[in-house]
């Protein structure tokens, strides 16, 4: 069986500036930043 491609990625962003940022680093910093599932380039809705 073929693998699935994945259809998202995880980013990181700043809550205030709304800049993203290292995965990593928005974890660390849980109060003022967000981790969320961006489509992949082709993947989004159409």
């Amino acid at each position: 069986m073929a693998k699935k491609e994945p259809q998202t990625s995880l980013k990181g962003r700043d809550a205030k500036t709304g800049q993203f940022i290292p995965v990593k680093e928005a974890r660390e910093r849980p109060n003022t930043t967000i981790v969320e599932r961006v489509p992949l380039p082709g993947k989004g809705v159409k």
